[in-house]
């Protein structure tokens, strides 16, 4: 028996392929620019997963908590310079750290006098 009526559509709509994303885009209308993606190393997965899971555009984290949710202790790059947290430019790769950030689409700025680091999304 085949359904019918307000049954028969549903049962049709739920069979029917899944769109790809451009079913409803004009015909010519270039893909969306996406950014490369590099993989985050596994000594800085804790914070990429921390970071991405953040509901809040805003995230500020100490360098002890930081220091809390990698399991390890900061270098010294990453008390004493903003080089360390600096983010990706168009001309090279992502460092091992900001990885971790850049992926969880946000940026990093760090307040290395109160030893704190503001993670916006991008």
């Amino acid at each position: 028996m085949r359904p019918n009526g307000v049954m028969g559509m549903l049962v049709s709509w739920l069979r029917r392929p899944a769109p790809t994303g451009t079913d409803h885009e004009p015909p010519g209308t270039p893909a969306p620019r996406q950014s490369p993606r590099f993989a985050v190393p596994a000594e800085y997965q804790s914070l990429h997963k921390y970071l991405d899971e953040r509901y809040a555009d805003t995230v500020i984290l100490t360098f002890g908590e930081i220091e809390d949710l990698l399991g390890f202790k900061l270098p010294e790059p990453a008390r004493l310079g903003n080089d360390w947290w600096a983010n990706r430019d168009a001309e090279s790769a992502p460092s091992a750290q900001s990885c971790s950030w850049i992926q969880a689409n946000r940026t990093a700025s760090p307040n290395l006098r109160a030893q704190t680091v503001v993670f916006e999304r991008a």
